[in-house]
């Protein structure tokens, strides 16, 4: 397996965590079918969302696969009166993740990062190892500590 950024990160700041790798040849990289290939329940896996606010610029959202980042709910924990989503064109320039595989950690620059509380559920979530085809299981609020997080009601 090849290091990617998220990953070296947890290791130095000596998280424990898991890898698991998926086949993404078949193209279908969307949350719920990454939850079926790592043999996770949908309420474990993570997707990472960026969006950008009137005021605040870029921020970050950790949604559970199987719900929608509710706008206004995000726009509320990054104290902006208006978010919207980034055109997936503009993910990597800014974040140096592509769609699919962008993870809460490693990002070129740190965003304000928001985890919605369902993650505080599960004693682990998945989420993003930073490319297509790899994720990385941990506790949530390890993901919180490494990533600079704050938990909200997002969905």
């Amino acid at each position: 397996m090849a290091k990617t950024n998220a990953v070296r990160i947890l290791e130095a700041a000596g998280v424990v965590f898991s890898v698991h790798e998926y086949d993404a040849s078949d193209g279908k990289i969307d949350g719920i079918s990454v939850a079926q290939k790592c043999g996770r329940s949908l309420d474990m896996v993570f997707k990472t969302l960026v969006a950008t606010g009137k005021t605040t610029g870029l921020n970050v959202f950790v949604v559970p696969v199987e719900f929608e980042l509710d706008l206004k709910k995000a726009a509320t924990a990054a104290g902006d009166k208006y978010i919207e989503m980034i055109k997936s064109k503009d993910l990597e320039p800014l974040t140096g993740y592509i769609h699919g595989g962008c993870s809460p950690v490693g990002m070129k620059k740190q965003f304000p990062t928001f985890i919605d509380e369902m993650a505080l559920l599960s004693e682990t979530i998945c989420v993003s190892a930073g490319r297509v085809g790899l994720q990385v299981e941990l506790a949530p609020r390890d993901l919180a500590a490494v990533a600079g997080a704050k938990f909200y009601d997002l969905v």
